[in-house]
């Protein structure tokens, strides 16, 4: 009977062991484990580099589209970058991630966290996150040209029916106003 007892005593406490274990990887990730996931994905160097990535893209729209625009002084160029400059040293890049933390806690357990972070540090995960920059800024100049035509295409869109509007409003004696 002792060694019944015993062996029920011992198989409620394993088997107490294993359901917290596998509750606590069920468990609603934390603050700290988004933290730590961050951390492994280097996510302040990764933004930091696209958002320089951006910046360069940026700025030779920036110079294509000041180069179509007459009656600028010498120094627009140079005054529009130190602008921009400002804007990206101002961006609330670790504001932005605390306001994230909540999403990615709705979204992922603690154990799902524990296998992404797992997974970004293995050697696969090191050279995504090693490789993502360049990946994107590349990316961005290969679209950049269908980018452009498309916001050209758009644009001219609207200057053409804006100028159908205004015929018709022209045509209709009704729009015109009384000078008297």
């Amino acid at each position: 009977m002792k060694h019944l007892s015993l062996f029920l005593l011992l198989f409620c406490l394993s088997t107490t062991a294993c359901m917290a274990q596998q509750s606590a990887a069920d468990q609603p990730a934390t603050s700290a484990d988004i933290e730590r996931y961050y951390d492994a994905m280097h996510i302040r160097d990764l933004m930091k580099s696209m958002m320089d990535t951006m910046s360069k893209q940026m700025r030779q729209m920036m110079h294509d589209q000041l180069q179509k625009t007459p009656n600028l002084p010498p120094n627009a160029e140079e005054q529009m970058n130190a602008r921009m400059d400002k804007i990206l040293q101002d961006f609330p890049m670790e504001d932005m991630l605390q306001a994230m933390k909540p999403v990615y806690e709705r979204h992922f357990s603690k154990g799902e966290i524990d296998s992404l972070i797992a997974f970004y540090s293995s050697p696969t995960g090191q050279k995504i996150l090693l490789e993502m920059p360049a990946i994107t800024g590349e990316a961005m100049q290969a679209s950049m040209s269908v980018v452009r035509k498309f916001t050209d295409n758009t644009m001219k869109q609207v200057q053409d029916q804006l100028a159908e509007l205004q015929k018709s409003g022209a045509a209709d004696p009704s729009k015109k106003t009384q000078t008297n």
